[in-house]
């Protein structure tokens, strides 16, 4: 039986109790029932306002971190109103990933990988209470914090309510960086163009006029309608750029067929090979981008992030790789090619991978023709296999 239905019962039973008191003129009778009624009414009262101007905040200082790092939040619940709150208990649903440093401040939940940060108060009028709590980073990932549920009643333990606050927030675990030397690169040309970093070249996804044709240009790049107004041959003329561009392509792909599952472990050390390459790319003065055919958190396709030198290009492009999932909805061979056909002309490709399979052979030689600058990265237990004109590198994983 509810409680509400229980309640029912005895306010029946106390109208009851007080008719047949005023018949047979049982003073004392009336006085308990009239007393427990004014009980009843008030714990109503009190336990229907409990939750009313209850606030509850998460304070950060910062949430966003690296692996093994240490964050605090500090948490605010105050009472913003004249009516007293004897008891107030907060469940905030908290993942175990981004716990408390003390994991015993967490109760267990119904939820896997996830506790819940309980706290009880008792709070007089406009009274404000704020307690700390020592975060552990301790894996990869953009996490989600709240709702939070607020449960209060009246003081005498009759009712009780419960609402539901909607501070959803969100928790960033950047992938760990590793040192440069793990991954085996040259020192004084990691990324395999050191020469064409110093060499002008023209992109020619941006013209800038026209001009008579020479014999050593090339035959796609003559301007027909030009060359009939003048009736001479004339070419298009681009705009000059230094190639000083990196694009990092992760497939998060670790098995050749989907239904095969995911090695988390593998993903997880492809996601660290690409937040290296991006952190020093960056640091070496890189334009840097990034696509994978994996899909985000709370998204259902693959990414692409252009190549850029903003100020916050770095935090967008380790706040991406937080949050890659091991979802992919279209294979990696075929999403590279649409990919690389939008890439500025001249980029360097770092393609890392777990996995060398035979449509991914055919992709790198097909691309190699127009990417002159491509650098294979993989991580499989097998040596792949050498492919003409594309640098090959092997980092075989095991944990």
């Amino acid at each position: 039986m509810r409680p509400r239905d229980l309640l029912s019962k005895w306010d029946n039973l106390l109208f009851l109790v007080f008719i047949f008191a005023v018949l047979f003129r049982q003073v004392w009778l009336i006085a308990f029932s009239v007393a427990v009624s004014v009980v009843f009414t008030a714990a109503r009262i009190w336990n229907y306002y409990a939750l009313s101007r209850i606030t509850y905040r998460r304070l950060w200082r910062y949430r966003r971190g690296f692996p093994g790092e240490s964050l605090t939040v500090r948490i605010l619940t105050a009472n913003e109103k004249i009516l007293p709150l004897p008891w107030l208990r907060t469940t905030d649903p908290w993942p175990l990933a981004v716990g408390p440093q003390d994991e015993t401040l967490l109760s267990p939940s119904h939820i896997a990988d996830q506790g819940n940060l309980v706290n009880l108060y008792s709070l007089r009028w406009f009274e404000k209470v704020e307690r700390t709590v020592a975060l552990q980073l301790r894996q990869r990932g953009i996490y989600d914090l709240g709702p939070t549920q607020l449960q209060s009643g009246d003081p005498f333990g009759l009712f009780d309510n419960a609402v539901e606050h909607d501070n959803q927030e969100y928790l960033t675990v950047f992938p760990e960086v590793l040192p440069l030397e793990r991954l085996k690169l040259d020192a004084e040309d990691p990324f395999g163009d050191r020469r064409a970093r110093r060499r002008l070249v023209e992109d020619p996804t941006l013209p800038i006029g026209v001009r008579d044709y020479h014999p050593e240009d090339d035959f796609r790049h003559i301007h027909w309608p030009a060359t009939a107004r003048s009736g001479q041959m004339q070419v298009r003329m681009f705009q000059p750029v230094s190639s000083q561009v990196m694009v990092v392509c992760l497939n998060v792909s670790t098995s050749e067929q989907p239904w095969l599952g995911t090695y988390h472990t593998m993903l997880e050390q492809l996601v660290k090979v690409t937040a290296t390459l991006v952190v020093h790319g960056v640091e070496d003065g890189y334009a840097v981008g990034l696509i994978s055919n994996g899909c985000l958190a709370h998204a259902d396709r693959p990414f692409r992030i252009l190549p850029g030198r903003s100020r916050d290009q770095l935090s967008l492009l380790l706040q991406t790789l937080a949050a890659v999932t091991p979802y992919t909805t279209t294979p990696f061979e075929k999403y590279l090619v649409k990919a690389a056909s939008n890439l500025p002309y001249g980029a360097t490709l770092l393609i890392v991978t777990a996995l060398v399979t035979p449509a991914l052979l055919e992709t790198l030689i097909s691309i190699r023709r127009y990417r002159t600058h491509t650098t294979l990265i993989c991580l499989q237990a097998a040596p792949p296999p050498t492919i003409p004109g594309v640098r090959v590198l092997h980092l075989p994983f095991s944990p």
